[in-house]
């Protein structure tokens, strides 16, 4: 039985010189507004934080993080976050600390939707 999906619809317009019309684009999250226009793609912080992903499924198996389920291990994405952040703020550059505080941020607020 095939779902029976709705299109949501904001009640606002979008009309394009070519007579196009979409749904405003307001109070609607910008994704694409998140990596700079002139930035190369695989110099972006999200580019690098999915390269960090790849590595960990490398060495930990894929969406190995997403069997934390407990305070324990929120608070060890936490602290691990903490290290990490005072790790790019030191200019350390053996690891991409900026990709590692990104994923262990997720992942503790992954966790913590977890165990509400």
């Amino acid at each position: 039985m095939s779902k029976n999906y709705i299109t949501k619809d904001s009640g606002k317009r979008q009309e394009f010189n070519t007579g196009m019309k979409r749904d405003s684009q307001e109070g609607k999250p910008r994704f694409d507004l998140c990596i700079a226009k002139d930035l190369k793609f695989d110099e972006s912080l999200f580019y690098r934080w999915a390269m960090l992903m790849g590595r960990g499924a490398e060495k930990y198996d894929e969406r190995n993080w997403e069997k934390a389920n407990t305070e324990e291990e929120m608070s060890r994405f936490k602290a691990s976050a903490f290290r990490h952040f005072m790790q790019w703020f030191s200019n350390e550059e053996d690891e991409d600390h900026a990709a590692a505080v990104l994923f262990n941020i997720n992942a503790h607020e992954y966790v913590k939707t977890k165990i509400k």
